[in-house]
Parts: structure tokens; sequence; C-alpha cells
């Protein structure tokens, strides 16, 4: 068989992921807060784009790209927007094409204007605008002391010799997150250059640092340090730990009863001292920064409506500088032009996907309201199943636009905050056949084991049995679940004594 090259013909169809495609995916799925930081991004590499003053003397109706635009959706398919269906403010990107007849250039005037923006910038000053959008001082995030800076603080302040306090330096450094010590302490003396006796003795001293428990090589351990330090290292709680502390966790006491010759009031009580102590000594020193939700969208009621308000403070307001169209229409330069041209689609482009995002936003929560009214007016309890597909139907839009839509956004509703994917949750069938939401069920049986007597809590069948009383009829073990990725433990462990 011969073999030849032969040329074929072969028409596809395909969505191709321009770049403009990725910009508005990206703005789409953002939270409130990235936006607002990728929004500062661009302005600082493209200079076309300006913000808006706040309170424009003279505004003037400006026509906008935006008015009848084909705004490409999440999905690959073209969206058709329309000033009917939403309008965006006056001050959004003019259209961008040449300016004619403008007259020459004042370059003296820019210079005076922009010229001082741009070595305030250089040199660290700012103007008096920036001066009130400066946050103050107070709210003003800092580095947040870690564990080995405390401890370490503390070595500076001993009276160690030097080699002393380069031994502990190296036992500090290999503490986790927790406060503990993991390595063998064989291995630390040899990673010091230490003997072990030496070693052993400087951990002692560490031992006896703040938070109490620090540098613990197990559970056992770091609640011994905490009790002697208490001054009760010889008492009934101190021998628990020591010598039973499975047992205790387990809630054994009358078998504690009978081994320690005491009574079970007396082993209630060391183990309420117990339950004071900090079995993570090191957690409150976490490098992890506080994160604090700033609600995307406000859901608050008017009336008997429930009334959509999309956050936009702090977000800039931008349009496309006056300055650079005037440049475009009278600059000579071919490839000043094309730089200008494309600066202005890409500063355009942007302007509409953040309208895209804001309207598609807006759209998804009024639908969420439609499916989950009743939450809104009543709490978690009358949350109902919802799934991406039913927003979906209901606006008009693909599945991932809204998946994308409401991912890491938060609103704020009458019942508190919440993220936007809280409200799209699996159904469980009811008793009477109708179906109930998930959350609602997890929420019921928290309600039901915050109102248990401690000294006889309800097993997960006394549960399951009290949700049927509520035409809830789930099986034991997805009680059990439930209570599992609530954090709560089973009754046995929750049982306390008097």
């Amino acid at each position: 068989m011969a073999l030849e090259t032969k040329l074929y013909q072969k028409l596809t169809q395909q969505l191709v992921m321009t770049p403009q495609l990725r910009m508005a995916i990206k703005i789409l799925q953002v939270g409130r807060m990235e936006l607002e930081a990728l929004i500062v991004d661009e302005m600082s590499q493209n200079p076309v784009l300006e913000e808006v003053a706040d309170a424009p003397e003279a505004p003037q109706k400006v026509e906008t790209a935006f008015e009848t635009a084909e705004v490409p959706t999440v999905d690959g398919t073209v969206a058709t927007t329309s000033a009917d269906e939403w309008k965006p403010t006056e001050d959004a990107a003019p259209e961008v094409t040449a300016a004619n007849a403008l007259g020459e250039i004042d370059w003296k005037d820019y210079l005076d204007n922009y010229g001082n923006d741009f070595h305030n910038a250089a040199s660290g000053s700012s103007s008096d605008h920036d001066e009130d959008r400066r946050p103050a001082l107070e709210n003003t995030l800092v580095r947040t002391s870690s564990l080995v800076d405390h401890l370490m603080w503390q070595l500076r302040l001993s009276d160690l010799s030097e080699r002393e306090q380069t031994i502990i330096g190296v036992i500090v450094t290999n503490l986790d997150g927790d406060g503990y010590l993991r390595l063998p302490i064989e291995e630390v003396a040899f990673m010091a250059g230490a003997d072990l006796e030496e070693t052993e003795r400087l951990l002692k001293i560490l031992q006896g640092f703040d938070p109490p428990g620090v540098a613990a090589r197990n559970l056992s351990e770091c609640l011994l340090l905490q009790l002697a330090q208490l001054g009760q290292g010889d008492s009934l709680a101190a021998m628990l730990v020591r010598d039973h502390l499975a047992a205790l966790e387990g809630k054994r006491f009358d078998k504690l009863a009978r081994e320690l010759k005491v009574s079970t009031s007396e082993i209630a009580e060391a183990q309420k001292v117990i339950a004071t102590l900090e079995p993570k000594p090191g957690r409150d020193y976490g490098d992890g920064d506080v994160r604090y939700v700033t609600p995307d969208v406000y859901i608050q009621k008017v009336g008997e409506e429930l009334v959509v308000t999309l956050n936009d403070e702090g977000l800039p307001r931008l349009r496309v500088s006056q300055f650079y169209r005037r440049v475009l229409g009278q600059g000579d330069s071919t490839e000043a032009k094309g730089y200008i041209q494309d600066k202005m689609r890409a500063a355009a482009w942007l302007i509409k996907s953040i309208h895209q995002r804001q309207r598609t936003l807006y759209m998804v929560t009024q639908s969420i309201i439609k499916f989950q009214r009743e939450f809104f007016e009543h709490g978690v309890s009358h949350l109902r199943p919802l799934v991406l597909k039913d927003v979906a139907n209901d606006i008009g839009m693909h599945e991932s636009t809204v998946s994308r839509a409401t991912a890491n956004k938060y609103a704020h509703t009458p019942q508190g905050i919440y993220e936007l994917k809280y409200f799209f949750t699996s159904s469980l069938r009811g008793a009477d056949g109708e179906d109930v939401s998930a959350e609602s069920v997890r929420k019921k049986i928290k309600e039901i084991i915050g109102g248990e007597d401690p000294s006889s809590p309800f097993s997960d069948q006394s549960i399951a049995e009290k949700l049927a009383k509520d035409n809830i009829d789930i099986a034991r073990r997805t009680v059990a679940k439930y209570r599992e990725l609530m954090g709560i433990l089973p009754s046995s462990k929750r049982r306390q004594f008097a």
C-alpha cells in the first residue's frame, strides 16, 4: 500500500478562550475584595483608565459602549445587554472613537495636571484626595506575632548563656503549629550539637515559658505542665492525665472511681479542671491573617418586599481618559495610535465585564430570593432544597455562569451574612413526601442536642426518632454523619457527671 500526502478541508466550531473572555470569567468569579485589587492593578498597567471623581460638578450625558452591546457570557454564548435591562453609570467608558477638529493639545497644561500626579506617586507623597481615602491607623492590618517570635522574645530576656540560647532556639524552631515538639529529643540534640542531658535540661527551661504547656512532646505532658503551673502537679487531675487519659476521654467514670477508690463526683470535678486546660497552646499564635467578610450584595426588607442592593462602596468608577482620546485624534505616529487603541479596547472591555458581573450577580440574587423567600422571612429552618439548574433556568443562563457568579460572594441578609453558595443545598425526602433541605435538618439536629440533659444525652437513634415526629424520616447513620460534620461528639462523650 502506497503512502501519500493529501490536503483536506475541515469546518468545525469551537469556543476559543480569548484573553478578553478569560478576563470576563475571572472578574465574574472573584470576590469583592479581589475585584477591587484587580481594578487597581489594571489601572496601574493601563494609562487610558482613570477614576471618576465622586461628585462631578456638571455631569453630562455620555454615550457609552454598553447601551446596546454584545457581551460574551462565561459559557460561550453571546448575550445582548440593553439600556432598559441594565444601565451602567453615566461615567462608564465612552465609545472608542477618534476625536476630530479638537485643536492642538496643550502640553504645558498636561504636564501641570498629570505631571504632578506622577511626581507625587514617585516621591511617595499623596494628594488631598488620596489623604481622604487613606484608612485610619487603627484600621491598618499588621502582622501578628507568631509562636516562634513570642518564645524568642522571652528567650532574649532570660539570663541564659549564648550557647544555651542557641540550643533552645533550635528547639523553638522545630515546634509545630500547636506548640508541640514532635521530633525525638536525640535528633534535636544532634541538630544543636549538644549532648542529650544538656538538651533535656534546656527543654525543661523552655517548657516553663509562656504559653503554658508549650514544647510538650505529647498531650499528656502538655496537660501535666499546665497543672504543675496551677500548683496541682500531685492532684487527682494530674493522676488521671498521667495514667488514665484514655479512660477519661471515654467518660468511664465508674471504672475510674473503682480503680482509684474515689467517688464519681471527685472524678467529675477533676475532669472539669482538665477541661479548662489548653490542649494546643500554640494555636493562639498562628501566622495566618484574619480575613473579614465584606458583603457583595445587601438583601434588605422594605415593607413586604426584599430589596437587592449591590455593594459598590470602595470600587473605583472607571472611564476612558479624555486626554488620550484627543491624542488618538491628533497623533501622527501609527505605532502610538495602535498602542492607544489597544489600551482603549482593553479599558472598554474591562468596564463592560465589570458591568456584566454586577448585572449577573443582581439577577442571580433576585432568583435566589424567589426560591428562598421563606428563609429570609423565618430563618434556616425554612431553607428549601435548591440546585444551580433551578436558578440557571429561571434567569436564562448556563449553570456554570451561575456557579461562578455565586463563588466567593457573600450576601448581607435579615438573617445574617451568608455565602451565596449556602443557599444551594441538597434535599431529603420527608415522611409526608415533601423535600426537606439538608441544612435545615442539620439545624434541627443541633437544636435537639442543645436542649438535651447533659447527664443523659440523646443517642443518634433517639435523635432520628425525634426527627421522625417532625416528618423527617432519616436513618440513624445519617444523623451520625450530620453530627460528625458539625463537629459534635457522640452521646457517650457528651455525657456530663454532676
